[in-house]
């Protein structure tokens, strides 16, 4: 961990809203040598918005999660409102990483995902073109080492869905009830 904490508190305080979201109780204020941000009670976070057939090798959430949180807000509130470009946000999303203490290929890989992201996004769109050599010659180095787990993966959650619903119409959709309230 580095010897400076870019945030007021690394002690993320959330509530589970659903089973991929969740709403910050208390300000998370990341104060950087330019930029001060906070990110307000009540906003809404999925931590990092990881694909599914990459979560082996970068969890939804890490040592890097107040940076993802911090993210998330900037490119739904920050970078609409003008506050930031698009760029700006992926770059302080990769700058508060270094500052967290995140490897470099971890934090660069993350940073070649949120940028291949904004492709997909309209209101990020904007400056993709000028990263475009950099996150292709990332996503080329990466791909040996993504692309092969990340295909077995796909694969396997293909057939988990369809054991899933095979299992579903045999049994039908009822789970096992709800949840005590203590486990004992």
């Amino acid at each position: 961990m580095p010897a400076t904490v870019p945030f007021d508190s690394l002690a993320l305080t959330v509530r589970r809203v659903s089973d991929t979201s969740w709403e910050v109780l208390a300000p998370l204020v990341y104060r950087g040598e330019r930029d001060t941000f906070v990110v307000p009670p009540g906003f809404r976070t999925d931590f990092a918005s990881v694909p599914r057939v990459v979560v082996w090798l970068f969890p939804r959430s890490g040592r890097y999660t107040p940076a993802a949180v911090l993210h998330d807000w900037l490119t739904d509130v920050a970078v609409p409102g003008g506050v930031v470009s698009a760029r700006d946000a992926d770059g302080v999303f990769r700058r508060v990483m270094r500052e967290l203490g995140v490897p470099p290929l971890r934090r660069w890989l993350m940073w070649t995902g949120v940028r291949w992201g904004a492709l997909g996004n309209p209101v990020r769109l904007a400056g993709w073109w000028r990263d475009a050599p950099r996150v292709l010659a990332l996503s080329v180095v990466a791909a040996p080492i993504v692309v092969p787990p990340a295909a077995v993966v796909a694969v396997a959650l293909v057939v988990y869905r369809a054991a899933e619903s095979v299992v579903v119409s045999v049994v039908g959709g009822r789970g096992p009830g709800p949840e005590p309230d203590v486990w004992r």
